[in-house]
């Protein structure tokens, strides 16, 4: 096991594109790292940097105190997992999986012993003799993360590794990525755009935008503490829904109703007065049935999906669009009103300019 230190690390390419900016982070020891934002935010540019992949143009990398950035990727001891499995195709699982340590001569008795503990692992045993070609996808993932796991380094770094997989094969290896990090214990950055990925395997969580680090924290931390727009948007499925309003007369007007900024302000409510602000809901957050402290919203129902334990129910309210969750018993008709409640203590209002939480 390492533990990492990025210290305003910064990626700036020969054609003046800045793609990180001034990333700082602290890795413990076996922790599950998950790097997650839309595509071109600086997720694997980071990664690559960290696997000597891509050079650091400014900052300090650091593993296990010592400063790394001008070690090579062997140098640094760290086993990578491609999007694109990376197998060799004229190989055996066996061979694919034993080629590192061939590599670096270990022995045969020792290759075969830790081959077919690997495989025994990942569930692979009865594949050792078959070329990549007559693998699943899934198989071949499993393939790509025997290779790197077999090697016992202290760092796994993972770039989608799952991207390639039908859902059905996600949700699987998910579980085999979680258990696998449990059994090795090993500092592991994994990166992805998929924020369910994200909530059910990290410990914490990188969220990134435009190259620029927005909030980190635990998966529990980032869905209930958003630090700006973006954030509370990006975690959360469906995403939370957002509906711009003013501040007057010290209170946000929907419809009838009107929220006093003061409950959720306090002592900065009065320079509020005026201001365009930003108000955020969870669609789990809304109650059909009337609830104590909650807001009376009404809508008229655009569209309804039904997923089996939940359904989404899509609302137009003056204009404004939001996505309802609600129970598969309690899914409204199409194109009819309907009125449905929100507690107070589940909204969450934005600064209409800098979009940060308020």
């Amino acid at each position: 096991m390492a533990y990492i230190t990025l210290r305003d690390i910064n990626k700036i390419y020969p054609n003046g594109y800045h793609a990180v900016h001034n990333f700082n982070l602290d890795i413990e020891k076996g922790e599950f790292i998950i790097f997650v934002g839309p595509s071109g935010c600086g997720k694997s540019t980071t990664l690559r940097m960290i696997a000597g992949l891509e050079d650091i143009s400014k900052g300090e990398f650091l593993i296990n105190g010592q400063r790394a950035n001008e070690w090579g990727p062997q140098q640094r001891e760290i086993a990578m997992v491609f999007q694109s499995y990376a197998l060799y195709p004229q190989m055996t699982v066996f061979d694919n999986i034993a080629f590192g340590l061939e590599l670096m001569g270990v022995d045969e008795e020792e290759i075969e012993a830790r081959v077919k503990k690997t495989a025994a692992i990942l569930g692979l045993t009865d594949y050792l003799d078959r070329l990549p070609r007559a693998l699943s996808g899934g198989q071949r993932q499993r393939v790509a993360i025997g290779r790197a796991i077999i090697r016992k380094v202290g760092i796994f770094l993972m770039d989608e590794p799952l991207s390639n997989l039908d859902a059905k094969q996600r949700v699987t290896m998910r579980s085999e990525i979680s258990q696998i990090h449990k059994s090795t214990g090993a500092t592991t950055i994994y990166v992805t755009h998929d924020q369910t990925e994200a909530m059910t395997l990290a410990d914490r969580i990188v969220v990134m935008k435009d190259g620029y680090v927005q909030q980190i924290g635990t998966p529990k931390e980032l869905y209930f503490n958003p630090v700006n727009v973006f954030v509370a948007g990006f975690i959360g499925e469906p995403p939370m829904n957002f509906i711009k309003g003013k501040v007057q007369g010290g209170a946000i007007s929907f419809g009838a109703n009107k929220l006093p900024v003061a409950d959720k302000l306090g002592s900065k409510a009065n320079s509020y007065e005026g201001k365009e602000v930003v108000f955020g809901f969870r669609p789990e957050a809304i109650s059909i049935q009337p609830v104590s402290d909650a807001l009376t919203l009404t809508a008229q129902v655009e569209l309804t999906e039904m997923l089996g334990d939940n359904a989404n129910v899509y609302i137009d309210a003056n204009g404004q669009k939001a996505i309802l969750k609600v129970t598969p018993h309690e899914i409204p008709a199409m194109d009819e009103a309907l009125t449905f409640y929100l507690p107070t203590d589940q909204i969450y209002l934005f600064d209409g300019e800098t979009e940060k939480v308020l």
